[in-house]
């Protein structure tokens, strides 16, 4: 049902410093931020060879990754986002077989202009999914 590794998301408290790090220290790509307030961050992408990196701050108050930070306040992995051919159809095998997914169900558009949705970290060993529409 999964496609390839679209990308990593990682929470960071501030986004201008995560790019640097990526951009400046280990001289990778990375593109410029992008608010997202339908999604309550912004992000940049780090563009590696065979995969990406979404580096994720908060945008406002009811971000939900404020509560993410509160948790982690350095910062770390949120989330890992794969690829499915179709996403509803992906949805409601996932559904049928038990699994969970955030918010209303329905796909948002993504940082990429596709649709998404996220898989409770529950039902996945701990780990937010997110599926991409390819």
């Amino acid at each position: 049902m999964i496609g390839r590794l679209n990308h990593v998301g990682i929470a960071v408290p501030d986004l201008a410093k995560a790019c640097a790090l990526y951009r400046d220290t280990l001289g990778v790509p990375v593109t410029a931020p992008a608010e997202m307030p339908e999604h309550g961050v912004t992000v940049s992408f780090v563009e590696l060879p065979n995969s990406k990196l979404e580096l994720l701050e908060p945008l406002g108050d009811a971000s939900p990754l404020r509560a993410f930070l509160e948790k982690n306040p350095a910062g770390g992995m949120h989330h890992v986002c794969y690829e499915v051919e179709d996403i509803i159809a992906a949805r409601d095998t996932l559904v049928q077989g038990g699994a969970r997914v955030l918010s209303s169900g329905e796909p948002k558009i993504g940082a990429g202009g596709k649709p998404v949705l996220f898989l409770h970290p529950k039902d996945f060993l701990g780990t937010l999914v997110e599926l991409k529409q390819a």
